[in-house]
């Protein structure tokens, strides 16, 4: 795999909120945060390009919604912000996609030249796809680290449901096999990005 010297890591709402899981649920995947450390600890090593993605939720009692402790970033997150080698993009949105943040991010990503990009965080079948989908429809290369991603069970139509190990998988076929997005392993990725 090669990883451009200029490709962009994004990073998609680490925030505490998503530790509350009396709100949230069972999660699956309890390695992803580390593999998400190691993803940005690689990228800020190597002077590319990390965006920082926070979701502002609308929702009245959403663990995310601003003035709550849990719109933070988790608190790795937040230590790392600003130490990087390479240009650093904090976004804010209330939508899935980080593509209708503020500011833009399709304005910066191509201000900088930035035509591959690696989408890490929470959650996987969320903001985290829809990210990449619609990175993957924009032209961008995408690379989507699934095991530096989470998500929690979920509830559909007519009382179906999922858990979260499904709901990752889907992601995973979705992505990789619609063209949207190769999905790869962050250990993978840390060392392309070394090379």
């Amino acid at each position: 795999m090669d990883i451009a010297e200029n490709a962009a890591l994004v990073v998609v709402d680490v925030q505490q909120g998503f530790e509350e899981e009396e709100y949230w649920g069972p999660r699956n995947n309890p390695s992803a945060d580390r593999n998400i450390a190691g993803l940005i600890a690689a990228w800020q090593s190597s002077g590319r390009p990390v965006v920082f993605v926070r979701h502002d939720s609308r929702a009245p009692d959403s663990p995310l919604r601003v003035g709550h402790p849990g719109n933070g970033f988790k608190p790795y997150v937040e230590e790392r912000r600003g130490r990087g080698g390479g240009p650093e993009l904090f976004l804010t949105k209330s939508v899935n996609s980080a593509f209708y943040g503020t500011p833009d991010l399709g304005a910066w990503l191509r201000a900088g030249g930035v035509r591959q990009i690696v989408v890490a965080g929470i959650q996987t079948n969320m903001c985290a796809e829809t990210t990449a989908r619609m990175a993957g429809n924009l032209g961008y290369e995408v690379f989507f680290a699934l095991d530096a991603t989470y998500t929690f069970d979920g509830v559909g139509p007519w009382g179906w449901t999922l858990g979260a190990d499904e709901l990752a998988r889907a992601t995973a076929v979705s992505l990789h096999g619609g063209g949207f997005a190769e999905v790869v392993r962050s250990a993978e990725l840390i060392a392309a990005a070394a090379q």
